[in-house]
């Protein structure tokens, strides 16, 4: 199996930031984003720029619409009550926005920054939304919106990217508990406060957003909205216990926290970690590499295969000490060394690894 056959194929254009070669207009939508200071924007994980980058580039590796996309790309653009993240005013500049994304799609954008997203998630996690009459939400100064099941299923792929590209430790302290979460004074939380923090992997939001995804089984199946491929489609959830479980087993290993005096114990806690979450590359990718000093090339190339099609998956990286592109570089390395049976055999030798043909 040559390494590329495991891309999705949008990935080649994503890793060279080719966005144009899945849609034509993306340089002139990112200029717009530009002008408005997107990319010096701090957001959680880095900056505005890379947070739309990155939740634009989930939607693409879902194969979703144009217009689900566009909605992530400007997801936030009229702020919402999350964030202080205003770029265009609601009240002037709508027509702005309408010329360059299209009317449907501009409605969208402007619909999911006004509505209450957390009562929006509250909402689909307690079964509502569910039927052909789509959900219906009521905000601040008597505010009614009515959401359609199409938008309810764009709505809830959108919030499942959104809130995956951001998530690491930092916001399971600072938002714990979302969506219930209460509020929680900072002079007495101060080092939770600190940001980044030690940027461990989220332990308890991938359980929530697997509720999410499972929920647009129960939406009508003429939506026009594909379903993503986390979690076996939306089929599987995965238990706060065994996402908390897998996330401490992974970091024992990477942090070298548990004493590893020889690789086994590293290969069990990882097993263990893949058998908790399955739905995460990273803790498979860790395991390729082991079995490649081992020279087991063929349980190599199963591990390699396997986290690359889950960081797809996702298409943003959950350990996110390293960027997405680097997490796919890394295990294409990987896949490519397992197909030819070949690994360093020097600490030295791994600094010459990078280059996929």
């Amino acid at each position: 199996m040559h390494p590329i056959s495991a891309l999705h194929p949008h990935t080649p254009a994503l890793l060279a930031d080719h966005y144009s070669g899945i849609d034509a207009d993306f340089p002139v939508l990112m200029d717009l984003l530009f002008t408005r200071s997107a990319g010096e924007a701090w957001h959680k994980a880095g900056t505005f720029k890379h947070h739309l980058l990155g939740v634009y580039r989930s939607l693409a590796l879902w194969d979703q619409p144009r217009e689900v996309r566009l909605l992530g790309l400007f997801h936030s653009v009229y702020g919402n009550e999350y964030v202080n993240l205003t770029l265009f005013d609601r009240d002037r500049e709508r027509q702005v926005l309408r010329t360059a994304l299209g009317d449907e799609a501009e409605s969208w954008v402007n619909l999911f920054c006004a509505m209450p997203r957390t009562q929006f998630v509250q909402a689909i996690l307690d079964g509502r939304g569910a039927g052909t009459d789509g959900l219906i939400l009521h905000g601040n100064d008597e505010q009614v919106f009515h959401l359609t099941p199409q938008q309810v299923a764009a709505f809830i792929v959108v919030t499942v990217a959104d809130v995956g590209e951001q998530w690491h430790s930092w916001q399971d302290e600072i938002f714990a508990g979302y969506p219930y979460q209460q509020k929680r004074e900072l002079d007495s939380n101060w080092a939770a406060s600190l940001w980044p923090g030690p940027l461990k992997p989220p332990s308890n939001i991938l359980h929530m957003l697997s509720r999410l995804l499972h929920a647009l089984h129960a939406l009508p199946a003429d939506t026009g909205i594909p379903i993503p491929p986390a979690f076996d489609h939306g089929k599987a959830i995965l238990s706060a216990k065994n996402e908390a479980a897998a996330a401490a087993l992974y970091w024992q290993v990477v942090t070298r926290m548990h004493p590893l005096t020889e690789s086994d114990t590293a290969t069990q806690l990882l097993e263990s970690a893949v058998e908790h979450n399955p739905w995460v590359g990273e803790p498979r990718l860790l395991l390729a590499q082991l079995a490649l000093t081992k020279g087991d090339f063929d349980v190599a190339q199963t591990h390699a295969i396997e986290g690359l099609r889950a960081m797809q998956a996702w298409g943003t990286a959950w350990d996110k000490r390293i960027a997405w592109e680097g997490w796919i570089a890394w295990g294409r390395v990987l896949l490519q060394s397992a197909c030819r049976r070949e690994w360093p055999d020097s600490l030295g030798a791994l600094n010459g690894l990078g280059l996929v043909e």
